[in-house]
């Protein structure tokens, strides 16, 4: 798993590097004639203001492309509201990453490329320390490269928040905004999961109780012995009903299994009591905080849940695996898919991964399969 979300992210950043590889063709040409054209009418205050809105205009949608670049393929995230002028002086200086990533996506390729041209002919294949030097020289070639990929896109990553920003107060205010958002969220499903709990007790254990009531009376009433043994009976059967529901409406609310067996038990009894077969693939070496493991099953538990009632699935497979920063909670079924990602249960869902400053996806295509995603990290 660490290897397959390794090779991800190296796919990820070398598509990011060389998409920027691209980009520096045209801002190394833009940052030459802005500097020139600069450099003409420097003495001329009025001449400078007339030249910089178009440069500034131009250098904007030069930084935009490189702000949508780095948050769909790489790993820094900037803020959109950034002045022009800051954007032209990023872009003045935003090509030589650009060269040095062209440097290093196509440096140890193209090494590599020579090496099969150039050494491989002449490789004895019969002999063992020939094909291991073959085989040593291109893994040294790739984990350079490899190394050299996630450095540049690290300092690629710092150059655009040093001129785009987002500056330390537009940070603090977003935090502020994730917080008071995060925190809405959980009373809405506070709220929310304390009506499910009275409906619950309204619709199932509040009417056995009644129903209970009643056959007691009218046992206490009958004045034949077999109608009132059997009176008798039928109350003993609501009350063995009403235990377990009561203990159903419990269990929903927070399963004893998860203080006293851990996550792992809890997504076993989960799997066990689904009309639908569950697989369940759980990865972690170590049980996670109560936090994490109580939002990882109750997205569980949920998911499964809609799977069962709305999605006609055959299969349900479950992943719960170590993530880039914390736990992945993977649920996907075999249904025909278009499931609402806006519906109160999945909603419900993304509001407790919120909680945790987690991220929730839901991926339902027509024609299936429905896969619900959910990053947890670690506190």
């Amino acid at each position: 798993m660490i290897v397959r979300g390794l090779m991800r992210r190296l796919v990820r950043l070398t598509t990011s590097l060389g998409i920027g590889a691209c980009t520096a063709v045209v801002e190394l040409p833009f940052a030459l004639l802005s500097a020139l054209v600069l450099l003409i009418v420097l003495p001329w205050p009025r001449g400078r203001r007339a030249v910089l809105t178009p440069l500034t205009a131009v250098a904007g949608r030069l930084a935009e492309a490189e702000r949508r670049r780095l948050a769909r393929f790489g790993e820094a995230e900037v803020s959109h509201a950034y002045a022009r002028v800051r954007a032209l002086q990023y872009v003045a200086v935003r090509w030589v990453m650009g060269v040095v990533g062209m440097a290093v996506v196509f440096g140890p390729l193209s090494a590599t490329v020579l090496w099969v041209v150039v050494v491989w002919p002449f490789t004895d294949l019969h002999h063992p320390g020939d094909v291991a030097a073959t085989g040593a020289g291109n893994l040294f070639f790739f984990l350079v490269g490899m190394q050299g990929v996630f450095g540049v896109a690290h300092l690629e990553g710092l150059l655009a928040r040093h001129f785009l920003g987002p500056r330390p107060e537009e940070a603090l205010e977003r935090r502020i905004e994730q917080l008071a958002a995060s925190r809405a969220g959980v009373v809405a499903a506070v709220n929310d999961e304390r009506r499910r709990i009275e409906r619950d007790l309204h619709d199932g254990v509040q009417q056995r109780l009644v129903a209970l009531g009643m056959l007691l009376g009218r046992a206490l009433r009958s004045r034949d012995g077999m109608r009132a043994d059997q009176l008798l009976r039928q109350a003993h059967e609501e009350t063995r009903q009403a235990l377990a529901e009561l203990r159903e409406v419990a269990w929903r609310i927070y399963p004893t299994a998860l203080d006293e067996a851990g996550l792992r038990a809890a997504l076993e009894t989960v799997a066990e009591r689904s009309s639908v077969p569950v697989q369940l693939d759980y990865r972690l070496d170590s049980e996670p905080g109560t936090a994490l493991a109580t939002v990882a099953y109750f997205v569980v538990c949920e998911a499964v849940t809609n799977a069962v009632k709305h999605a006609d699935a055959g299969l349900i497979s479950v992943r719960v695996a170590p993530g880039e920063d914390g736990v992945l909670v993977c649920i996907e079924d075999d249904g025909p898919g278009g499931a609402d990602s806006s519906g109160s249960g999945l909603f419900g869902l993304a509001r407790r991964v919120a909680a945790l400053d987690g991220r929730f996806r839901v991926e339902s295509p027509p024609g299936g399969p429905t896969t619900i995603t959910a990053e947890l990290p670690c506190a």
